[in-house]
């Protein structure tokens, strides 16, 4: 998947597009969901309905890749726990990891803390609440829409020690109710 045909390619590259392919289709799935980087395992099963004369072909909805929380991971990994944030975590781990993130002042490309508040938290509530800090006291802001908070973040008005903290603090108020789920010791 993505190589040139000249690529020699182990086992486990062949058959874990096709395993992940079967996944659909023995989830009977009618939508699958995936990140950009699933797109082609998405398009094969496409393919191989038709292949196969099925029923239905997988609608697929491909998503926007979140970002890993250290500096230049397109993506995060489940196998660097700290570059990632998992429904699990507790609040003490995802305030640790976002406090240790990746997040340059006025720098906005590839900085995943920025693109937290766009694609999750401006995306499922609408609004982030921002302490900003100064030496004369400290200001309160209900932001809105991503376009100002790029523009306070490019400007230094926001920075990295006030976004952090609203970002963490958004971040939990999303995970308490799978929190609170999961305590309950109800079926998964």
């Amino acid at each position: 998947m993505g190589r040139k045909e000249t690529d020699e390619m182990s086992a486990a590259q062949i058959f874990y597009p096709c395993m992940q392919c079967a996944d659909v289709f023995f989830l009977k799935a009618d939508i699958c969901q995936l990140g950009m980087d699933q797109r082609k395992v998405n398009m094969l099963a496409r393919e191989y309905a038709g292949a196969k004369k099925k029923k239905f072909k997988p609608v697929i909805i491909s998503h926007h890749m979140i970002m890993g929380l250290k500096e230049g991971q397109e993506k995060m990994s489940k196998s660097d726990p700290d570059s990632a944030i998992f429904m699990e975590d507790t609040v003490e781990d995802l305030n640790r990891k976002i406090k240790k993130a990746y997040c340059p002042p006025q720098i906005i490309e590839k900085n995943p803390i920025v693109d937290y508040v766009k694609q999750i938290i401006l995306a499922y509530y609408g609004v982030i609440t921002i302490t900003i800090h100064k030496e004369e006291g400290s200001e309160t802001i209900d932001y809105t829409n991503y376009e100002d908070v790029e523009r306070d973040y490019l400007s230094g008005k926001i920075h990295p020690s006030d976004l952090k903290p609203a970002v963490a603090a958004t971040l939990n108020r999303i995970l308490e109710p799978v929190r609170i789920h999961f305590a309950s010791g109800e079926p998964k």
